[in-house]
């Protein structure tokens, strides 16, 4: 269930308990998709720029190029991508997958000067793992430079924009505040304001955009894995996102940045949708997405939330877990891979829980997150310093050490939550 409009904080606290009954939808009810084993090479124009069929699928930002086009051509143009920045050319009934362009090959191809891109974390291929230093190179395909925003160079210097007329920001989401593409996002905002470079945002869907639930970021805990004061969950698009960053001036000295937004077609926050391309190398799946926020809370923690396995975000386990207390037999062994090149617990047997055929969630569920804390043994070593950045408040750890149920800590976040929802709601675009 999503948290929409709220009449009173009464309301608010009756949606939060609920949340998890009969407006849950089964991960066999959702539609699927399969991503696209490569790029689509095509450098026909004419192909390039036909449309999506206006048959209620949704149509990304980066399909509406009648809507975009005019404003770069001419421009020297900078873009901010990954992977997931693609034009999508249909669906083959045949291949049962999606076929796309990548958005720089597409530009190219439509003679638009492109003069350099900046990548995020993972890179702009996406292959990089979570934490890795992303360094800046070259695009093999294109030629074109690469200026890494992740590691040191988080924010572009003026330097960089100096030969730039205007930044294009498209990159997929996944609507939880410590995935740092809506910080990234915060930093080209800011240093376009301050060149008085004005910035295009492609939006596309959150696939967690149907509900918000968590605890609200203090601003003492802010960092790069959560930049401003919204709940874990926040039920926005990237579009939607970066609106609310200028309306509520949380850029430095107060500057906004002049920003576009092309809107989604045939979308709303209830519309469900999985990602025909991942997100980052440990978020394979649209099962691993929608747990994303309950579990990335364990990489605050020893226990493992499947790093170095084929089911990264879905499985969760430590071997200091008391097996006579814990509930669960599942086991695992985390190994180095192309998600994790040294995952937490590596080579040795973790015991936890497989939540790969779970409900899919509406809510931000802590009760994994409680009885792994219960079970460990020696809990004085369960949580670890990135926990409270993960949390934004130090007061989730002090409640589950001091056995607070689930339903006793996220009555704590209603409050936060019915005044987050309402600073939010001039900022939506679908509703």
């Amino acid at each position: 269930m999503r948290f929409n409009v709220f009449k009173n904080t009464v309301l608010l606290f009756v949606l939060v308990f609920i949340s998890c009954g009969s407006g849950n939808k089964s991960e066999d009810q959702r539609p699927k998709t399969e991503e696209s084993k490569d790029y689509a090479q095509t450098s026909n124009k004419e192909e390039i720029l036909k449309q999506v069929p206006d048959d209620k699928r949704i149509i990304v930002g980066a399909n509406q190029t009648e809507a975009y086009l005019p404003l770069l051509k001419g421009k020297r143009v900078g873009i901010v991508a990954n992977q997931t920045s693609v034009v999508f050319k249909g669906i083959s009934k045949k291949a049962k997958s999606t076929s796309y362009t990548h958005l720089v090959d597409s530009l190219v191809a439509l003679k638009i000067d492109i003069k350099k891109v900046f990548s995020p974390e993972h890179g702009f291929r996406g292959t990089a793992d979570a934490g890795e230093v992303v360094k800046d190179g070259m695009d093999k395909k294109t030629g074109l430079p690469i200026v890494s925003l992740y590691g040191k160079n988080k924010k572009p210097s003026p330097e960089q924009l100096k030969d730039l007329d205007i930044v294009v920001f498209d990159i997929q989401d996944v609507g939880a505040r410590f995935y740092t593409y809506i910080s990234s996002l915060h930093y080209v905002m800011e240093a376009c304001a301050e060149a008085n470079i004005p910035v295009l945002i492609l939006d596309r869907p959150n696939p967690n955009g149907h509900y918000m639930d968590g605890p609200i970021l203090e601003k003492e805990h802010k960092s790069f894995v959560g930049m401003h004061p919204i709940p874990v969950v926040h039920g926005m698009t990237i579009g939607e996102y970066a609106q609310m960053i200028n309306g509520e001036k949380w850029l430095e000295n107060g500057v906004q940045s002049t920003i576009t937004v092309i809107a989604m077609k045939n979308y709303t926050h209830e519309t469900v949708y999985d990602l025909p391309i991942n997100p980052s190398p440990n978020l394979p799946n649209a099962k691993s997405i929608n747990l994303y926020p309950s579990l990335c809370f364990f990489e605050g923690t020893n226990v493992s939330a499947g790093r170095g396995t084929d089911k990264q975000f879905q499985i969760f386990g430590s071997p200091f877990l008391d097996t006579t207390m814990f509930p669960y037999t599942y086991t695992f062994t985390p190994q180095p891979n192309a998600g994790s090149k040294h995952p937490k617990h590596e080579n040795k047997v973790c015991y936890g829980m497989d939540l790969s055929t779970s409900t899919y969630l509406s809510r931000l569920d802590l009760n994994y997150l409680i009885e792994a804390y219960q079970a460990t043994e020696n809990k004085e070593t369960f949580f670890n310093d990135f926990f409270t950045k993960l949390a934004g408040t130090r007061e989730l750890q002090k409640q589950i050490e001091s056995k607070h149920t689930a339903y006793e800590i996220k009555k704590t976040w209603v409050r936060g939550l019915a005044t987050y929802d309402t600073m939010r709601q001039p900022y939506l675009l679908y509703k």
